[in-house]
């Protein structure tokens, strides 16, 4: 759950309805930055950005639950990351992004490096749609977090955008 321009009490309202709606499709429900709103709503876990919370003081908030972390295009974040014990290392972008502006720009060879040091999981994020996403999971991404595509796309409606990913 992404929700920048909220309050506190609007993004509680929303995410107990998003979190009925991940535990009916059984899928993970994933905070974006506020490790504290992903105790109260009971998430399963928190994602953090370089400008957050620290892993570790986050991890003191929602205990063993999923942190995950932007490492942008560096490879010395992903170190630092997976010695504080993360639970997936997230990547981008990887092309342009309508969702927000690109600051930096990663590419497919992170991915293999970062595979050659660890196994925890890689998400590939930014401007990812049905021409590029086959590329990342080729090379090694283990995850994709998808936004604009699928909810900003003027020729499909969002169902179909999904569909044509599969």
């Amino acid at each position: 759950m992404r929700l920048k321009k909220y309050s506190f009490d609007q993004k509680i309202i929303i995410g107990r309805k998003i979190k009925k709606i991940c535990k009916t499709k059984r899928v993970k429900f994933i905070v974006n930055d506020d490790p504290l709103l992903a105790r109260r709503l009971g998430a399963d876990g928190c994602h953090l950005g370089q400008k957050d919370m620290k892993i570790e003081k986050a991890r003191s908030i929602i205990g063993n639950k999923i942190i995950g972390i932007t490492c942008h295009n560096s490879l010395r974040l992903a170190k630092n990351a997976i010695n504080s014990k993360v639970n997936y290392l997230a990547f981008g972008a990887f092309y342009q992004s309508k969702t927000k502006k690109t600051k930096y720009q990663a590419n497919v060879k992170i991915l293999n490096e970062v595979d050659k040091i660890t196994n925890i999981p890689k998400v590939a994020i930014g401007g990812i749609n049905s021409s590029n996403y086959k590329n990342l999971l080729l090379n090694k991404a283990n995850f994709l977090a998808i936004s604009s595509y699928i909810w900003k796309n003027k020729k499909y409606k969002p169902n179909q955008a999904i569909g044509i990913l599969k």
